[in-house]
């Protein structure tokens, strides 16, 4: 995964830049009914060129257009590996938490039968449990 970052970050390094928060909100994102705009407009220049405004670049067009389109597949991309990385980091957390209290059950019952050390490493656990009992939520009414 780390070389496979890297790579990334190397293919994009000369064509990223950070935006201030100022550029950000002056910049935005256009909303979806403005890309449908867009489209119909470069939908325009293809289909009926002589309708095209004089002042505008249209190479220059066309190629935010198609880096617009290649960004968002990429975009859309990442976000499920993104996704799919959050859901493997909840699972290893949630093994490691579990395998935590069971090693916390452990140093307890060593520590009761007192075996040398359980007892500093109990002291040193136990700030993470409180004895206060916690109330049940009520019962749904149905």
């Amino acid at each position: 995964m780390d070389t496979a970052l890297t790579a990334l970050e190397q293919a994009l390094a000369d064509k990223k830049r950070n935006l201030s928060p100022e550029e950000r909100q002056r910049f935005g994102s256009i909303n979806e009914t403005n890309k449908l705009f867009v489209n119909k407009v470069f939908g325009y220049c293809k289909s009926q060129p002589d309708f095209c405004g004089p002042d505008v670049d249209w190479p220059e067009f066309e190629a935010d257009f198609q880096d617009r389109n290649i960004l968002e597949t990429r975009i859309a991309r990442i976000r499920s590996l993104l996704e799919a990385m959050e859901n493997m980091k909840i699972l290893h957390d949630y093994d490691n938490f579990q395998n935590a209290l069971v090693d916390y059950s452990y140093t307890q019952y060593k520590k009761d039968t007192a075996a040398g050390g359980f007892v500093t490493k109990y002291n040193a656990l136990k700030q993470f449990f409180t004895r206060t009992a916690s109330v049940a939520p009520a019962a749904p009414a149905n």
